[in-house]
């Protein structure tokens, strides 16, 4: 897909921010659209077909982490979080709801494109190769092309990001992994982010894996170290 297939909601009240986000954007060759307000931001959510949200947190009225909410009540989408706080527990917050990546004001462009770039690049808006590519590990299904994951359940609903790091684990089923390549793997060379990130996503995964009927438990904790993914169970 060319970047010119990608649409990019922004939503922020400061036009300052907007616009300097739209404009850069623009010229990576991104179709932008532009919302002040949650509100205003929702309904344009519910009428087009956007690959990424980016999410300013501190909004009059309805603020990012509703509109967050409210998005992973009918959708999957990325969402990247931008805001001025730049506390451990409010970068918690917002991955906790469903956030995959939280940029704190003010950014570089560098970044920013960066960042958009390896959302859509790893998200299931960006499309896969041709043909099936398939994981099956603990009763669990990743089809790797469409970025579905699946169990005799049903479904299993994840976040782009919670996706990758389900594949990153089961790839690699009954080794342990560091945080550290657990960030490098599914968030990327280019993301500066903390460990901590890891076990915020990981404690997600294993609610949405016990939502869905699993043992989560197959996704072990080894002290001091990472994780791993049980290669039986």
């Amino acid at each position: 897909m060319s970047d010119a297939q990608y649409k990019i909601l922004i939503v922020d009240d400061e036009a300052s921010i907007t616009e300097f986000v739209q404009y850069n954007l623009k010229k990576e060759g991104y179709d932008v659209t532009v919302a002040h307000d949650g509100a205003t931001a929702l309904e344009l959510f519910a009428d087009g077909d956007f690959s990424l949200v980016i999410l300013d947190i501190m909004m009059p009225d309805i603020n990012g982490y509703e509109v967050c909410k409210k998005l992973r009540t009918t959708s999957n989408v990325p969402v990247l979080f931008l805001s001025a706080r730049d506390t451990e527990i409010d970068k918690v917050v917002g991955l906790e709801i469903g956030g995959d990546d939280y940029l704190t004001k003010p950014f570089g462009v560098r970044e920013l494109t960066a960042r958009v770039k390896a959302l859509l690049r790893r998200s299931s808006f960006e499309g896969g190769s041709d043909g099936s590519n398939t994981i099956t590990v603990a009763g669990i299904t990743l089809d790797q092309s469409a970025h579905h994951a699946s169990c005799e359940n049903g479904s299993i609903d994840l976040t782009p990001r919670e996706f990758e790091l389900l594949s990153c684990l089961m790839q690699r089923a009954g080794k342990v992994l560091s945080r550290e390549q657990l960030l490098r793997d599914a968030w990327g060379w280019e993301y500066l982010v903390e460990t901590k990130t890891v076990d915020t996503h990981v404690k997600r995964l294993r609610d949405k894996l016990e939502a869905a009927g699993l043992d989560s438990h197959v996704i072990e904790t080894v002290r001091g170290y990472g994780y791993r993914f049980k290669a039986d169970s």
